[in-house]
């Protein structure tokens, strides 16, 4: 099966991009698929900010980017738009890092008016990167994710079966058969 890289282009520990990605990353994992998560928070501010290109975590993440066959991307909707860090992950990797790979672009947000965030803001980057394929992406209001005490996590069913829809999308994408109970 295919290698996935599972970016979290979130700057907060507890957030529930982050988590909601790791949730799905377990339906990819049923699914055959091999799951490379990486919180992009993670990486040094010093890195980030400085675009320090030959900084280990940097070196590193340009790695993880280059052996991956697929690509989610999640993010946080700040001011109609993908957050700062992802955008600074982002321009420090080579041009075409997303070249011949499918990518699932994903973002969370407190509402349905940044919805559009994706597609007029996330997709024409990742496009811009050569990404070979990007698939349908996924919205969900913040109020559909809700995280418990003991940090599982509950999705509202309707963006559970939307998110379903579109990871399996993903998955056949990245020419593997989905299965369709996995991990919901």
């Amino acid at each position: 099966m295919a290698t996935v890289l599972s970016v979290s282009g979130s700057p907060s520990a507890s957030s529930r991009t982050n988590r909601l990605l790791r949730h799905l990353d377990k339906r990819l994992i049923a699914q055959g698929h091999d799951v490379i998560p990486l919180d992009v928070r993670t990486i040094p501010a010093v890195a980030l900010l400085g675009a320090d290109f030959k900084h280990p975590a940097i070196v590193e993440a340009t790695k993880l980017f280059a052996q991956a066959d697929g690509v989610v991307v999640g993010t946080p909707v700040y001011k109609a738009s993908y957050s700062g860090v992802l955008k600074a992950l982002l321009d420090l990797l080579p041009q075409y890092a997303l070249a011949g790979k499918t990518v699932l672009p994903l973002a969370t947000g407190g509402s349905t008016a940044h919805v559009l965030a994706i597609d007029y803001a996330l997709r024409p980057v990742l496009s811009s990167m050569g990404a070979g394929h990007i698939v349908q992406g996924w919205f969900t209001l913040d109020k559909d994710i809700t995280v418990h005490e003991d940090g599982s996590l509950t999705v509202a069913p309707a963006a559970t079966e939307a998110l379903a829809q579109v990871v399996d999308q993903f998955s056949t994408a990245l020419g593997s058969t989905p299965l369709l109970a996995a991990a919901s």
